[in-house]
């Protein structure tokens, strides 16, 4: 279910857009519709009032919580399933946020990644995606929706800035606390600056190096990382809010003294932020996650030269969820139609030049 077919079956009843405005502003907001000066009985058409209770079943049904994992962080991890029993993953946020997921499962492939492994099953609809915001509302305040759970969201761009259009003008949450996560794809940069609403960017970079990062996002868009970071500083002087740039640490991969080094040349100046997240380990996938101090260390390090580097680290490591464990786990007892794609035939060591990483923040 689409928002805007929600909008056009409101419209046949003889709704206006204010009324629409109102039942899906109730909905996403977990409101209930007897609030306010204007009840429904004296503000919406009465062909709208009869199919209420039905219309607001079906909303109800877009999603619900399968099971919930809460870590030592305050944050909590979702398993969410949709109305034809496929399955997709949110994140309760510390501080008031919510990770929403805008596909099930994902095409780009990345190799680190649990969710790639899998490919693309189908997208979620905006509906789909509004409906995990108030499930999270349900259980705690949402005042910021990341688009950073499963899936590639420039791969479902209708959906989701359709989505994001409704949670920023009807939804009581800032245009620059939702973030439109992607590997960085050229719709991105001609659709957001286009929309009433004009969320944060997060784009992936990972590496500076090109052809590692072709390696691990096997099928994302061909962008060199410097045209992607100048990409990204167009939208931001744009919107006023600072690019995030991505970096999942990978251990012996992407954490040498030459990244680093790169990343200093690539970044300096820009209007951005540099988030640098150790790698949540994935059992089977050939990825270690580096130690925490060596983390620390490097983050420090590209502090001192200049670089606006925060190091967070995957919500709920402890439950050992998130980039498509929880569904995979789930899938072991209820079967998932998935596109498995064949086994590398190289390996990052062959990519980087075998460089083992010897980074010791001095």
């Amino acid at each position: 279910m689409r928002i805007e077919a929600i909008r056009t079956r409101l419209r046949a009843l003889g709704a206006r857009p204010l009324h629409e405005d109102r039942i899906l502003r109730d909905w996403i907001r977990d409101s209930g519709h007897h609030h306010g000066r204007r009840r429904p009985d004296d503000f919406l058409p009465k062909p709208v009032r009869e199919a209420l209770p039905q219309i607001d079943a079906e909303l109800d049904g877009l999603a619900r919580i399968l099971s919930t994992h809460p870590a030592e962080d305050g944050s909590a991890r979702l398993l969410v399933g949709l109305h034809d029993g496929q399955t997709v993953e949110s994140v309760l946020l510390p501080r008031d946020g919510v990770c929403v997921s805008s596909q099930v499962g994902c095409a780009v492939g990345c190799r680190f990644c649990m969710t790639g492994q899998g490919g693309l099953v189908r997208q979620v609809t905006s509906g789909e995606i509004v409906a995990q915001v108030v499930l999270a509302r349900r259980r705690r305040p949402v005042k910021k929706v990341v688009f950073m759970g499963m899936g590639e969201p420039a791969h479902n761009l209708d959906n989701v800035l359709e989505a994001i259009e409704l949670l920023g003008i009807e939804g009581d949450i800032a245009h620059k606390n939702l973030v439109f996560s992607t590997v960085g794809d050229p719709r991105v940069f001609e659709r957001l600056p286009q929309g009433r609403v004009k969320p944060a960017l997060a784009l992936s970079l990972h590496t500076t190096k090109p052809a590692l990062r072709e390696y691990l996002l096997p099928r994302a868009p061909r962008f060199d990382p410097a045209e992607l970071v100048a990409e990204g500083e167009r939208y931001a002087r744009l919107t006023g809010y600072p690019i995030q740039y991505q970096w999942t640490l990978l251990d012996g991969v992407n954490d040498g003294q030459d990244e680093l080094d790169a990343i200093v040349g690539l970044l300096r100046g820009k209007y951005a932020v540099l988030n640098m997240i150790p790698y949540n380990t994935n059992p089977g996938l050939p990825y270690a996650r580096p130690g925490w101090d060596k983390a620390q260390a490097i983050a420090a390090h590209l502090f001192e030269r200049g670089i606006l580097t925060k190091l967070r680290d995957s919500a709920g490591q402890d439950v050992d969820g998130g980039c498509g464990q929880l569904r995979a786990r789930a899938a072991q007892d209820q079967p998932v139609r998935l596109h498995r794609r064949q086994p590398a035939e190289t390996s990052p060591a062959e990519v980087t030049g075998n460089y083992t990483g010897n980074y010791t923040g001095n």
